[in-house]
């Protein structure tokens, strides 16, 4: 780091610290001493065991359910703010509440928007995410966002594969946009899933849309929640004639009965980041760490470098 510019420090959420001391190894610092003392009722206190007057505080925790991430990471900038950091950087690996991105029907909150303005409300100078839902919602804050890619990690493990006929998919046409950016740069055709739910997280029904017959199919998406989508997608190309289908998608939310419906289905494989933690077994999942990319990212930062080769799509 360069000792002409503040202190560098990061510090960790409870359930992101995993990945917290992948980032700091990179970095070749200590993690932050931190201490969060819970209450009886369940309220909690952050406060921080060493100084950071001064200094460039990073500030690593994902903000999937339960709520207690988001209000964790919200007594933290709060906590740094009144600490005397110089500036406090939120590392959110996965922005939880971005599905609601907007007023899709009468009457309902957009709680993307509603968390940004918490965030910058609490005092975060920055924003270090991942692969948002929509990319809009970088707009909804009032401070940078340096938005990361999680293709960075997936794109040189498609690679590896080496499959031949391979074919590239979205399990619903919203993706549509984030599926096409893999297909051009490994140029290969893109096929489309048209879905209809019956409800939130209920598919009613599907259809192919392109040619998948004695292809290799990677379905690309940013999340997968109870991998209804993904597994009907993937049962749906196998019918329709694929040789083998794959999954790819940034944040393994996998909530039940998410493990058993993938192990059940045809997927070959379902690879996941490592911004959410996922502990439970399954043979088919192989996690990726983008703990580097952050790293490299937060490093930049620091020394008022660009970020953009960080991207390759």
């Amino acid at each position: 780091m360069n000792p002409l510019l503040p202190p560098i420090k990061v510090f960790a959420g409870t359930k992101s610290r995993y990945m917290a001391e992948e980032i700091c190894a990179e970095l070749g610092i200590q993690l932050g001493k931190m201490n969060i003392l819970h209450f009886a009722d369940g309220e909690f206190e952050v406060s921080f065991e060493e100084s950071i007057r001064g200094c460039e505080v990073y500030l690593v925790q994902s903000t999937f359910p339960n709520s207690d991430n988001l209000m964790e990471l919200l007594l933290m900038i709060d906590a740094a703010k009144r600490a005397s950091a110089k500036s406090v950087i939120a590392v959110i690996p996965y922005f939880g509440w971005a599905r609601q991105d907007r007023k899709d029907k009468p009457r309902v909150s957009i709680a993307a928007k509603l968390v940004s303005d918490l965030l910058v409300a609490a005092g975060v100078d920055r924003v270090i995410t991942m692969d948002l839902h929509a990319d809009q919602i970088q707009g909804f804050f009032n401070v940078p966002v340096d938005h990361l890619y999680a293709s960075t990690v997936f794109l040189p493990y498609i690679k590896q594969l080496n499959l031949p006929d391979l074919v590239i998919a979205t399990p619903d046409v919203g993706g549509a946009k984030r599926a096409n950016s893999y297909a051009k740069y490994l140029n290969v055709p893109l096929v489309l899933c048209h879905k209809q739910r019956a409800k939130a997280n209920v598919v009613a029904n599907m259809t192919v849309i392109g040619d998948v017959k004695d292809k290799n199919v990677i379905l690309v998406d940013d999340m997968v929640d109870t991998a209804g989508t993904i597994t009907k997608a993937a049962d749906l190309m196998l019918a329709e004639g694929a040789k083998s289908v794959r999954a790819l998608a940034s944040h393994a939310i996998m909530s039940d009965p998410a493990t058993e419906r993938v192990e059940d289905c045809g997927l070959t494989e379902i690879i996941f980041t490592n911004s959410i933690p996922y502990n439970k077994e399954s043979k088919k999942a192989t996690i990726l760490s983008v703990a580097k990319m952050f790293a490299d990212t937060i490093r930049r930062v620091h020394n008022n470098e660009s970020i953009s080769s960080q991207y390759l799509i």
